[in-house]
């Protein structure tokens, strides 16, 4: 085992530094500031300091003075992140990753820089749950924390962290923590919507369950439900997606002692992972309570259609009647006494009446009309 990991010590810093990969990028000039990054900052002490114009310019002023770099950049392209990443010595693998997005939620360590995948959710409002109705909105957070810097990029058009940055530069005791600080209220924010989108969700729920069990409208049907519970299944299976694979990384920053996580941070990321815990039981027991709902409406229009094929039947029988009696006497035989009789006629209407009424009693009562 240590001559594997001696190995890696190697073959990864020449992998990080390799002139191929970012060839074009020079870090001896100033570059201008790309338009996928969003903000760029030193902090220092907890405090931000002047305006940074280049990521360049963030890490001399944190080499020269101490301190940490925060960059944000929303959905960079290649071209943009090649430059910030040979800077900042990223790994080629967690950069392949961060530009072309669509990851699962993980937690990678790539020598003194940690790699953390988010999945954003946010609630999409609507006035009517219907068979196309979107839920769910997923987004993408990933972070790289290194000892003197965060890098956050962000995909999607929603889960700004401008109001979580502005709410850390009002607590600089707790940014004096440094980039551990940074990751766990990202961490933090995350979770925090997957509360409040688990309890919109549940409302979401609530309606189609008193929909499905309570007395159906006029002229509706019981199997109108199964497309809205359908679509609702769909949206919390792609929540249960982003939830499910981010408890492990939690469990490991919460409990694993790692150089890059300040111990009393460390702390902190506990609660996370126990918010997090009960989402994922809160999913969890979506999926299970929407398999029941599901399958409830299911049989509820299979009785429907029961009952529909018993009223079938018994008009069916009572119709029978008449259509017995008139094929009888429709044959046109010569012997036949009724036909010749003044109040046959008459009669065998009488007749047909009272057998249909009898017929139709004895259904009703038996609960078949």
């Amino acid at each position: 085992m240590s001559m594997i990991r001696d190995l890696r010590a190697v073959v990864r810093p020449s992998l990080r530094k390799s002139p191929t990969v970012y060839s074009n990028y020079d870090a001896t000039r100033d570059h201008s500031a790309s338009s996928a990054v969003v903000d760029c900052a030193v902090y220092r002490d907890g405090r931000r300091m002047k305006e940074c114009t280049t990521p360049h310019e963030a890490m001399v002023r944190v080499r020269e003075s101490g301190g940490f770099a925060w960059i944000g950049l929303h959905e960079p392209t290649e071209a943009e992140f090649a430059g910030i990443a040979a800077e900042f010595g990223l790994h080629p693998l967690a950069v392949e990753d961060a530009v072309h997005a669509h990851q699962r939620p993980k937690l990678e360590r790539y020598d003194d820089t940690l790699f953390t995948v988010f999945k954003t959710i946010h609630y999409v409002e609507h006035t009517e749950l219907t068979a196309t109705s979107q839920i769910v909105e997923t987004g993408e957070v990933m972070c790289f924390t290194g000892r003197d810097f965060v890098i956050t990029v962000r995909h999607g058009g929603k889960g700004s962290l401008r109001t979580l940055r502005h709410r850390l530069q009002d607590d600089p005791e707790l940014l004096a923590k440094g980039p551990s600080a940074v990751l766990h209220s990202i961490a933090d924010h995350v979770v925090d919507g997957y509360i409040a989108v688990a309890s919109a969700v549940q409302d979401d729920i609530d309606e189609v369950e008193i929909d499905v069990f309570s007395a159906p409208a006029k002229g509706s049907s019981r199997g109108a439900d199964a497309g809205r519970i359908y679509q609702l299944k769909r949206e919390v299976l792609e929540f249960k997606r982003a939830v499910a694979p981010l408890l492990r990384p939690m469990q490991q920053l919460s409990e694993r002692p790692m150089r890059l996580i300040d111990p009393d941070i460390q702390k902190y990321f506990r609660d996370v992972a126990d918010h997090l815990a009960r989402v994922h039981e809160q999913v969890v027991g979506f999926d299970e309570l929407l398999n029941s709902i599901l399958q409830a409406n299911l049989a509820q229009a299979t009785v429907a259609q029961n009952e529909d094929m018993r009223k079938i039947t018994s008009w069916a029988a009572i119709i029978a009647v008449p259509t017995m009696i008139c094929g009888v006497y429709g044959m046109n035989f010569d012997h036949m006494p009724e036909t010749h009789w003044r109040y046959g006629y008459p009669t065998v209407l009488v007749g047909i009446v009272v057998v249909c009424l009898t017929i139709h009693r004895l259904l009703k009562r038996n609960g078949w009309l």
